[in-house]
């Protein structure tokens, strides 16, 4: 499959001619090969969405809501392309990708929604005749830069709201599915989205810092929306902040599920098992850190065992719970994070990464310690770890104790004191009785700490997408004091 840059809603070759290859991480066969762009590129795409933004701004609501709709069905009608395609780029489950697809069409349909929602206010003014306003207007030329694990969710997540409130934007794809997120681009197009409003170029993982930093650094983008690596989203933060612009940053994550004494073993085991391994542990939200209250933690043990030891791998085209990885790396990353955690007094009570290949079984790590590097480190695969806690205060500690601060979850059945443990959680999302992975379009998505600022959804996101301005209307007879 080949690929060129989506700009002004045409396939154009890169600057140069440049191509890349992504290739299978289960067969190592080419996947797709797309155009490698650069700092000419970036150039052009923002470009015409500059162009594009005084008409698609100025345009109705009634009229966006029903383009972005039909954006959603056209992304809908195109699911079994991005199955087969998200199988081969990034190795994951049918399943998995066709949830992509529908999360993401519920995001452009919630979207479409939010055009007529995009309210000001009247302020009322110390100046006798004065009409005083909070006016909500759309910024221009946005950047969104989207990864690969959840490659259709958090690419459509990316452009949706900045496009209802009337932004154009500029949208990075990620290296290791350009096909994907190219596939995005054209249901846009399909769906009648007008020429410039949304461009998508991909690039080489070599040239991704200068695609990066020229998008960035181009006098017409005024803001940037980041998902991916804290890492990457640091560089970022930086680089913006030298030209004062904002960024709506969500980051990485370890994420924490309490089990206090009192809850529901069996439902924990299945909320922190689906938390922990859906799309084998490459999630933001992924459960890392199980802690359970010393009183139950044998029998959530054996019965978390029983439950990841059911879960069955192999290839994406089979009938399996997890699939791929995205690459070796991910296994080779998790295997130093066991070495160095059952060298200091950890146990591997299920699975354990494979001497070759990337399809790895659902692992469990218990007796984990601060002294283990996966205590802190975020392992981003199909692995979790069992830390034991003596009470819910020291739960909530083991829970806090990290650098990371994007979803949680507590397990009990006195739902008033869950309440209380969830305030205490020092993370952006916190679910009672319920897994870390969890998403709605309408909710305020986004985290605290090194998981980033910021959020994602609903009303919250009017705010990241549009410039709140004052505006007075005056008597033209009033009284100067000079």
């Amino acid at each position: 499959m080949d690929i060129g840059l989506l700009i002004d809603n045409t396939d154009v070759p890169a600057d140069g001619d440049g191509q890349f290859e992504r290739r299978s991480p289960v067969s190592g066969k080419i996947a797709t090969k797309a155009a490698a762009a650069g700092k000419q590129d970036v150039d052009a795409a923002v470009k015409a969405a500059a162009k594009a933004f005084p008409a698609w701004s100025s345009m109705g609501p009634g009229l966006r809501r029903k383009i972005l709709n039909d954006c959603a069905d056209a992304l809908e009608a195109r699911t079994a392309d991005f199955i087969t395609l998200g199988q081969e780029e990034t190795g994951g489950t049918a399943p998995w990708y066709g949830f992509n697809v529908m999360l993401a069409a519920g995001m452009l349909r919630e979207a479409a929604s939010m055009t007529t929602q995009i309210k000001g206010e009247i302020i009322p003014s110390n100046k006798p005749g004065t009409l005083s306003m909070g006016y909500r207007q759309p910024v221009g030329v946005l950047v969104g830069m989207a990864p690969w694990n959840a490659p259709i969710i958090l690419g459509v997540r990316c452009f949706a709201m900045p496009l209802a409130c009337g932004n154009t934007l500029v949208m990075k794809a990620s290296e290791k599915c350009p096909g994907l997120h190219r596939l995005i681009g054209d249901c846009m197009v399909e769906g009648g989205l007008p020429k410039g409003v949304l461009n998508i170029i991909t690039h080489s993982a070599k040239a991704a810092p200068d695609v990066v930093n020229a998008l960035i650094d181009h006098p017409l983008t005024r803001r940037i929306n980041f998902t991916g690596s804290t890492r990457v989203g640091r560089i970022i933060a930086e680089r913006a902040a030298k030209h004062l612009k904002p960024c709506l940053l969500e980051l990485g994550g370890k994420a924490p599920c309490i089990v206090l004494e009192d809850a529901d073993i069996d439902a924990a085991v299945k909320g922190a098992a689906f938390g922990a391994f859906m799309n084998q542990g490459q999630i933001c939200m992924s459960t890392e850190k199980i802690i359970v209250v010393e009183e139950i933690a044998d029998a959530f043990c054996a019965a978390f065992v029983e439950k990841a030891e059911s879960l069955k791998t192999g290839n994406p085209d089979e009938q399996v719970h997890l699939a791929s990885v995205v690459d070796r790396d991910t296994i080779d990353h998790v295997a130093k994070l066991i070495d160095d955690a059952t060298s200091k007094g950890a146990q591997v009570l299920a699975g354990g990464s494979p001497k070759k290949g990337t399809i790895m079984p659902a692992t469990i790590v218990a007796d984990v310690t601060p002294k283990m590097d996966i205590y802190a480190a975020e392992s981003f695969g199909p692995i979790t770890t069992i830390i034991r806690a003596r009470d819910e205060d020291h739960a909530v500690d083991i829970a806090n104790d990290t650098e990371y601060g994007l979803s949680s979850a507590v397990f009990t059945q006195n739902i008033q004191r869950g309440l209380e443990i969830a305030k205490r959680l020092q993370t952006g999302i916190a679910h009672i009785n319920g897994p870390t992975v969890g998403d709605e379009a309408q909710m305020p998505f986004g985290g605290t700490k090194a998981s980033g600022y910021g959020r994602f959804g609903g009303t919250a996101a009017i705010d990241e997408f549009t410039e709140l301005r004052w505006i007075t209307i005056e008597d033209p007879d009033q009284h100067y004091p000079i």
